[in-house]
């Protein structure tokens, strides 16, 4: 199996706490992040992670060329930022399996990827989310689905007392069109996501797994609490 990993952004939300590392290599309970994102897919027997990689990305290179992993690491490398999209169509270049998770670099979501292949499969989706449920949050916009758990909206952030959330974990079908057809910038989440929801095969597949995103300081601090238990 293959994955890529997001791991290009600025991080400029986290720059208070971490002024001066990528944020998947913030310190997590005396590991960068990317730690704890390496285990888990070498725990699900994944051969092949490609890193897309672009803000200060000599210093997460270094940390990987230090350590040894049960998977090959290839680099996507952008010239300049090309949003998530293009840092994603960049990755695939160096893909070659059918399907190709992809995973934010700052974001651990336990999902259970065996059955999240075979939903995948079942619906013969082009793109399918993770989705975590959530009580009583306004940092994320809630997504809807139909009975057969095909996404048909995207909503706005606001105050929502429950509902289901983009969890950052995608499983896409490499052979799609979707990003072929867009030029070498764009965004995954606009240009992707919610120009084709409800035109394109994209599903929702529902996860109860462990999930936080450090992009924020609050969220940044429970981490250290979180991994240090693990």
């Amino acid at each position: 199996m293959e994955a890529i990993v997001l791991a290009g952004g600025l991080g400029t939300r986290l720059r208070s706490v971490v002024a001066v590392l990528p944020k998947c290599m913030a310190p997590v309970a005396d590991q960068p992040f990317l730690f704890y994102i390496f285990k888990y897919l070498e725990k699900n027997n994944f051969t092949h992670v490609i890193l897309a990689l672009g803000y200060k990305n000599e210093v997460i290179e270094d940390w990987v060329s230090q350590n040894n992993w049960s998977f090959k690491i290839s680099v996507a490398l952008e010239s300049e930022p090309l949003g998530t999209g293009g840092a994603i169509k960049l990755a695939l270049e160096q893909a070659n399996e059918e399907q190709v998770l992809i995973l934010n670099g700052d974001t651990f979501f336990e999902v259970d990827i065996a059955r999240m292949y075979e939903f995948h499969y079942s619906k013969n989706a082009e793109i399918s989310i993770a989705l975590k449920s959530m009580e009583h949050f306004n940092r994320y916009g809630k997504v809807s689905v139909d009975e057969n758990n095909r996404i048909i909206a995207f909503h706005e952030k606001q105050a929502c007392d429950v509902g289901q959330v983009n969890g950052g974990t995608y499983l896409l079908n490499h052979q799609s069109n979707l990003l072929k057809q867009e030029n070498e910038k764009f965004s995954f989440e606009t240009d992707i996501l919610q120009k084709h929801v409800g035109k394109s095969a994209i599903y929702g597949f529902n996860s109860n797994g462990y999930f936080i995103d450090i992009g924020i300081p609050e969220d940044y601090a429970k981490a250290q609490v979180d991994f240090k238990k693990t």
